[in-house]
C-alpha cells in the first residue's frame, strides 16, 4: 500500500513513517518546504518519497496524492495564538480533504487527541473512551483543543458528504525520546523549575514507537473504518510513579513544587470566580487557573484501549520501563532496514 503522511518529519510522524516502511508500505511523507531531511534516517529508504508542501496553500497537494490509497493526516500545530494553530490545522486540512476529493483519494487515517474530550463535567475515577462526551465549550479551552475539535468536524464532513473512508485515531499523551517530561505532570514555572500538580492520577500515555504501530496499523484493517479509535498503553502509570522512572535516570531533573490535586482545583476554582465576578472574565489567567483546561491535564480518571485491541488486532509492544529505557539509550530508533541499495530520495515539490 502506498502511504501519504502527513507531518512526516514531526516528533510522532517520523515514527510513523518507520512503522509503516518495516511493515512494508510504500511513504509519501510530506514535510514542510524548509525541512532538513538528512536529519530523519529513513529519508534515504528506497520505499520513501519527499512531498515538500505547505498544506496551508492548496498548490501541489493533488499532485501529491497521485497514486496513493490512503492519507495518514498528522500535520498540525499546537503553539501560538489561536489563528497560527487555525491556519496549521485547520485550513491545511480543508486544503488536504479538497485535494483528496479531487483526487479520488478516499482512505483517511486523521491523527486526532485526547484533548477534544469534555474532562470538567466528568466524574473522577471514570473511564474515558470513545463513547465519553467531547468538549461541549470549546473557548473555555486552549486553542489547541478548539482547533482539533473543529478538524475533528471535518473529518466527518468528508466522511459523510466525499464518501471518505475515514478513521479518526485519538492518541493520549504520546512521549518518546526528547519528549519524556510532559503536561501531565504540571506546569513549567522557570527552565529547571515545575509545579507537579497531582501524584496518583493514571496518565494517559502512549509510547511514541507504540502509537505509530497502532496508527499503521489503522490502514490495514477494514473495520477501521467508520471508527473512532483512542490509544493508549497497558497499565498506565501514575504521576508519582511515572516521574520517580524519569527522575532516576536523568542527570539534572528539574526541582518540583509539588501541589495537592484537591488543593489545586479549590485554587483554580475560587480564580475562575474572581475573574467572573470582578472582572467578567477579562483577566488572563494561566492554563492551571482555568478549570477546564485544569480538569484536562490532571483529572485523575481511568483510560481504556479496548477497542484499538480489538478493531486493530494491536497491542503495546514495548512497556514503561522499557520505553523509558529506550528514550534514554543511544540506540537508533528509526532504521529501517532496506532490503536493495539506497538511492537518491525522490521528491515531490509544489510548483
Amino acid at each position: 500500500m502506498k502511504l501519504l503522511i502527513t507531518g512526516a518529519s514531526g516528533f510522532l510522524g517520523k515514527y510513523i513513517v518507520a512503522a509503516a516502511l518495516r511493515q512494508g508500505h510504500q511513504v509519501r511523507a510530506v514535510v514542510r518546504p524548509a525541512s532538513d531531511e538528512t536529519r530523519l534516517p529513513w529519508h534515504n529508504h528506497p520505499e520513501v518519497e519527499l512531498a515538500r508542501i505547505d498544506l496551508r496553500q492548496r498548490r501541489g497537494i493533488a499532485d501529491a496524492l497521485q497514486n496513493v490509497d490512503a492519507v495518514i493526516h498528522l500535520a498540525a500545530v499546537k503553539e501560538g495564538d489561536f489563528y497560527t494553530q487555525f491556519a496549521g490545522t485547520v485550513i491545511a486540512t480543508e486544503n488536504l480533504l479538497e485535494a483528496m476529493t479531487e483526487a479520488n483519494v478516499r482512505r483517511l487515517i486523521g491523527i486526532s487527541t485526547f484533548s477534544v474530550y469534555d474532562y470538567l463535567h466528568r466524574r473522577s475515577g471514570s473511564v474515558l473512551d470513545e463513547d465519553s462526551p467531547i468538549e461541549p465549550k470549546p473557548l473555555q479551552r486552549d486553542e489547541y483543543a478548539q482547533t482539533k475539535l473543529i478538524q475533528e468536524q471535518l473529518f466527518r464532513d468528508f466522511e459523510q458528504k466525499q464518501d471518505g473512508q475515514v478513521t479518526i485515531i485519538r492518541p493520549g499523551m504520546v512521549y518518546g525520546r526528547d519528549c519524556l517530561w510532559n503536561a501531565s505532570l504540571g506546569g513549567q514555572l522557570g527552565e529547571n523549575l515545575w509545579l507537579r500538580i497531582g501524584a496518583y492520577a493514571k496518565m494517559p500515555l502512549t509510547y511514541v514507537e507504540n502509537c505509530a504501530d497502532a496508527i499503521v496499523a489503522a490502514t490495514e484493517y477494514q473495520e477501521a473504518i467508520g471508527q473512532t479509535i483512542n490509544i493508549v498503553d497497558d497499565n498506565l502509570p501514575r504521576q508519582r510513579t511515572y516521574a520517580h522512572e524519569l527522575i532516576k535516570r536523568m542527570d539534572s531533573p528539574p526541582r518540583t513544587i509539588p501541589v495537592n490535586w484537591t488543593v489545586m482545583r479549590l485554587i483554580a476554582n475560587l480564580a475562575w470566580f474572581v475573574n467572573q465576578f470582578f472582572f467578567q472574565g477579562e483577566a488572563r489567567l494561566p492554563g492551571i487557573l482555568v478549570p477546564a483546561k485544569l480538569h484536562a491535564r490532571f483529572k485523575p480518571l481511568g483510560y481504556s484501549n479496548k477497542r484499538a485491541k480489538e478493531i486493530l488486532h494491536w497491542t503495546p509492544k514495548y512497556s514503561l520501563e522499557t520505553a523509558i529505557e529506550r528514550s534514554c539509550s543511544d540506540v537508533e530508533l528509526l532504521d529501517v532496514p532496506d532490503q536493495t541499495p539506497a538511492s537518491p530520495t525522490p521528491v515531490v515539490r509544489s510548483s
